[in-house]
C-alpha cells in the first residue's frame, strides 16, 4: 500500500497563495461592476414599492366608486319613497298625519342631500388620487427605463467575464479543499478583515506587503524556510517570501491573465 504524501507547511503555503490569486482574479471581476448590482438592486426596490403604492391607490378608488355606487342606491331609495309618499300625502285624513308624511318626505330629501354630498367627497378623493397616480406612473416609466440601461450594462459586463468566472469559482473551491479546514477557516477570516481582501501577502523591501511595517530580519529567514505559517504581527496577514510568490504566478499565469 502507497505511504500517503504528507503535506507539508511548503505546499500549505503554495496553495494558500494560489488561492490567494485565484481570489484576489474574481476580487477584481466584482470590482469591474462597481456599484451596478447596488443600483440595480435599488431600482428594484424602488419600482416594488411604487409597484406597491399604485396597487394601493387603485384599491382605494375601487372602494370610493363602490361607496359612490351605494350612496346613488340610497338615493334612488329615497326618491321612491319620497314619491310613495307624496300619493298618500292626497289620501290623508287630518293635519296630523299630513305633518307626519311631510317629515317623512324632508327626511328623504335631506338623505339625498347627505348623499349627493357624499358623492361629491368621493369624486374629488377619486381625482385626486388619479393625480397621484399618473405622477407615480410617469415616474415609474422613468425607473423602468433606467432600470433597463443599468441592466443591460450590468449584463455586457457580466457576459464578458462570465466564463473566467465560473471558472475561477471552480479552482477557488479545488483549491480550497486542498487546504485543512483551520487554515482555510482564518485563511477566510483575514480576508474578510483586510480591505483588499488580501490574506497571503510578500515581503516587499523588508517589509510585509500588508501593513508595510518592516519585518526584522531574523523573521524574514524563517519565512524563506516555509517551516512554519508566519503572520504579521500587525496586519494578522499570512507572510510568504517573493520567490515562492513568483513560482506560483507563473503556475497559476493558466488560469489568471
Amino acid at each position: 500500500m502507497a505511504k500517503k504524501k504528507e503535506v507539508t507547511v511548503e505546499d500549505k503555503l503554495r496553495a494558500l497563495y494560489d488561492l490567494q490569486l485565484i481570489d484576489s482574479r474574481i476580487d477584481e471581476i466584482k470590482n469591474t461592476r462597481g456599484e451596478l448590482p447596488l443600483e440595480v438592486k435599488d431600482l428594484e426596490d424602488e419600482i416594488e414599492g411604487l409597484q406597491t403604492r399604485l396597487n394601493n391607490f387603485s384599491t382605494d378608488i375601487e372602494n370610493l366608486e363602490t361607496s359612490i355606487a351605494n350612496k346613488k342606491n340610497n338615493i334612488e331609495e329615497a326618491k321612491v319613497l319620497t314619491k310613495k309618499y307624496a300619493e298618500q300625502q292626497k289620501n290623508v285624513r287630518n293635519n296630523r298625519e299630513f305633518d307626519s308624511i311631510t317629515k317623512e318626505v324632508e327626511y328623504q330629501d335631506l338623505e339625498i342631500q347627505l348623499a349627493e354630498k357624499h358623492i361629491n367627497e368621493f369624486q374629488a378623493k377619486i381625482a385626486q388620487k388619479n393625480e397621484i397616480i399618473d405622477v407615480a406612473k410617469e415616474k415609474m416609466k422613468d425607473k423602468l427605463d433606467h432600470l433597463k440601461h443599468k441592466r443591460d450594462e450590468l449584463d455586457s459586463i457580466l457576459k464578458e467575464t462570465e466564463k473566467e468566472e465560473i471558472l475561477l469559482n471552480k479552482k477557488s473551491g479545488d483549491f480550497g479543499k486542498l487546504i485543512d479546514e483551520r487554515l482555510l477557516k482564518a485563511y477566510h477570516k483575514i480576508r474578510s478583515n483586510v480591505r483588499n481582501g488580501l490574506a497571503v501577502v510578500t515581503i516587499e523591501r523588508g517589509a510585509s506587503g500588508g501593513s508595510f511595517f518592516t519585518i526584522p530580519p531574523q523573521r524574514q529567514v524563517e519565512i524563506a524556510a516555509r517551516k512554519k505559517i508566519i503572520t504579521d504581527e500587525h496586519s494578522g496577514r499570512i507572510l510568504i517570501d517573493s520567490q515562492l510568490a513568483e513560482e506560483e504566478k507563473k503556475k497559476m499565469s493558466k488560469y489568471i491573465s
